[in-house]
């Protein structure tokens, strides 16, 4: 229908999501036993004659709402499709060819990938698409990413499809292929060769339920699972049942990858651009791979697929996009010993199942294995592991003793450089604690001296809290002076029978991790997200993207921290909960030639939320 509104002109579809109904008709929605249709809207981002357009079409009625042309910095996703016509540039290519005969190489192994340009201080706004392909050599690997052809620097145009720049600066060796094989067949038989199989069996079947495909029930818990584009999995309706109330009570109205930001701390020509935003350059959804039973999930997952939009518009399906399965890793949910009974001896231990979404996405080198984890204790455990190929770059050195100035990385296999770089993800959490009007509690522990002798002790410790009024009292650089030991979502409008105040609380569990980069740097201005590791704003509708709805070649001013100076009221209203983590990579030869899964993480925890444990 779009196309068929803009012919002749050539549209390309870029993303296609819900646009989702505001958020107080929804939740009167929910709770009303007359329910007319939700509007169906689906929001739709593309390309017209080199303009980007925002176009809002009703579903329902099958036409256009509206269509807003963005003028502002930055482009949307890029497609699969310009990425393949991309990467296919340079392999015909007169002076490409001519660089690879002079490095010696056989034009039939090389592979080539395009990646973002990023934005260096340029003021006026750029006017072209573009992307930078590197080229990569197999000849006897299929680990291509292990033999960068290092010195050319290749610009494409993506509108035009063309070749608008072409530098071949330097030649440096090709690592070799040797050792670069990560495939099963090749590599030598070690002793986790021999280990026995495991198997989850559950001889009634699972004990979850997937109720029109999407929404999930399991013990206490009810939640939606859905697959977008740009964020991959998306949770949203998450609510408990209380057996004691007798009710569902809400905890998380959404939840999703809203960024995740890779820069590379390589400063050389052929590097110096590689800063990734991996959603809203590359869609974390658009980069989801189908997953493998047994292997990507367990035996007793089940699977939902997701559907996304080509470049021309047709409508594509992934298949087994998304597992939800059972886990049980022998781990105890909670446990007690009793002897000081005169006569009885009490054991009592209670195994913990619990329950997990997942998705994989590959996006280039990286896979990124991302888990929501639900307990029957009410905690959300949100895991992403980190695996798949390190970046590398080639290099004259083939031992460390020979390293005399500043490398950008390890030396992890001869010639090969891996690039120290970082990871920060950052989640979007619309929590909704037993109700959408919610605050922001910091709580601190500040040491107390005893000056009377009322107590042979001479100091102790106790909690300080403090309610955020801003989203300026919000923010906080965890193992900083703004940091803090807790952090809570509370209702403010409810409490328990004895007066505590409702609440979940963010657990970061070691995994804060903050930039290194100064704030007036390039990319760190795009991704100044990151800076703090939590942030607290008013739910608005438009705000979801951290680094902006148009992140490739963005210049920072439509982001998280660009939207918090504001510094809007937060206390007792409608709030959303940001929370950056990640690494600082530093590659070891172990990550060579396929990198051991690295995970990291956090936790949401009921905090006052039941009147006693829930999984006695």
């Amino acid at each position: 229908m779009v196309k068929s509104s803009y012919f002749p002109l050539n549209v390309t579809f870029h993303y296609v999501g819900l646009n989702e109904p505001n958020k107080l008709l929804v939740l009167s929605w929910l709770s009303s036993t007359h329910r007319p249709s939700l509007p169906r809207e689906a929001i739709v981002i593309t390309r017209i004659d080199q303009k980007t357009h925002e176009i809002i079409v009703d579903l329902s009625s099958v036409s256009i709402l509206s269509d807003k042309i963005y003028n502002g910095h930055g482009y949307p996703m890029l497609t699969l499709q310009e990425q393949t016509a991309a990467n296919e540039l340079p392999l015909s290519y007169p002076p490409f060819i001519s660089s690879t005969k002079k490095r010696r190489l056989k034009l039939k192994e090389v592979a080539c990938q395009g990646y973002p340009v990023g934005w260096y201080g340029e003021e006026k706004k750029s006017t072209n698409r573009m992307v930078k392909v590197i080229c990569y050599y197999l000849d006897g690997t299929i680990n291509l990413y292990m033999r960068p052809i290092e010195g050319i620097t290749i610009i494409v145009l993506l509108d035009q499809m063309t070749i608008a720049s072409y530098i071949d600066r330097l030649i440096v060796p090709v690592p070799k292929a040797n050792g670069t094989d990560y495939m099963g067949s090749k590599r030598r038989r070690s002793s986790h060769d021999e280990s026995n199989s495991t198997k989850i069996v559950q001889p009634d079947g699972p004990s979850f339920t997937l109720d029109d495909g999407n929404t999930v029930r399991w013990g206490d818990w009810k939640f939606h699972v859905a697959y977008d584009m740009r964020a991959g999995i998306i949770i949203s309706l998450a609510s408990m049942f209380d057996a004691d109330k007798g009710e569902f009570r809400s905890v998380m109205y959404r939840g999703f990858v809203s960024e995740v930001f890779v820069p590379y701390m390589d400063l050389t020509e052929e590097w110096y651009y590689r800063t990734y935003f991996d959603a809203g350059e590359f869609g974390f959804g658009l980069c989801a791979v189908e997953l493998e039973p047994s292997k990507d999930c367990p035996e007793n997952a089940k699977f939902i697929d997701g559907y996304f939009i080509s470049q021309d518009g047709t409508p594509g399906k992934m298949p087994n996009v998304i597992c939800v399965f059972e886990r049980y890793a022998g781990d105890i949910m909670w446990r007690h010993t009793e002897d000081a009974i005169p006569g009885e001896k009490i054991r009592k231990v209670r195994p913990e199942v619990s329950l997990v979404v997942r998705m994989v996405s590959t996006v280039g080198n990286y896979d990124y294995i991302t888990d929501y984890e639900f307990k029957q204790s009410g905690t959300i455990k949100v895991t992403v592991g980190l695996t798949g190929l390190l970046e590398v770059r080639g290099s004259i050195y083939t031992h460390s003793d020979q390293i005399k100035e500043e490398a950008y990385g390890t030396l992890i296999a001869e010639n090969t450089l891996g690039a120290y770089h970082d990871h920060f993800f950052t989640y979007h959490l619309d929590l909704d604690v037993d109700g959408h009007e919610n605050s922001f509690v910091k709580n601190n522990l500040k040491t107390r001296r005893v000056i009377n002798k009322s107590s042979p002790r001479k100091s102790y410790w106790t909690v300080v809290s403090e309610t955020a009024e801003t989203e300026s009292d919000a923010k906080i650089q965890l193992g900083s002076s703004r940091g803090a030991f807790e952090m809570v979502v509370v209702n403010p409008n409810k409490k328990t029978d004895i007066g505590n105040e409702i609440g979940y609380c963010l657990n970061p569990g070691g995994s804060a991790t903050s930039p290194l980069l100064s704030d007036n740097d390039y990319p760190q201005t795009r991704g100044a997200f990151t800076k703090y590791n939590v942030w607290v704003t008013p739910y608005n509708k438009s705000e979801k993207w951290a680094g902006g709805l148009y992140t490739d070649q963005s210049h920072g001013d439509d982001t998280l921290a660009v939207w918090s100076l504001r510094d809007r009221e937060i206390k007792n209203k409608d709030i959303i909960l940001w929370y950056t983590f990640g690494v600082h990579h530093v590659p070891k030869q172990g990550d060579f030639p396929i990198m051991p899964t690295l995970r990291t993480g956090f936790e949401l925890k009921p905090t006052n939320f039941f009147q006693y444990n829930p999984v006695l």
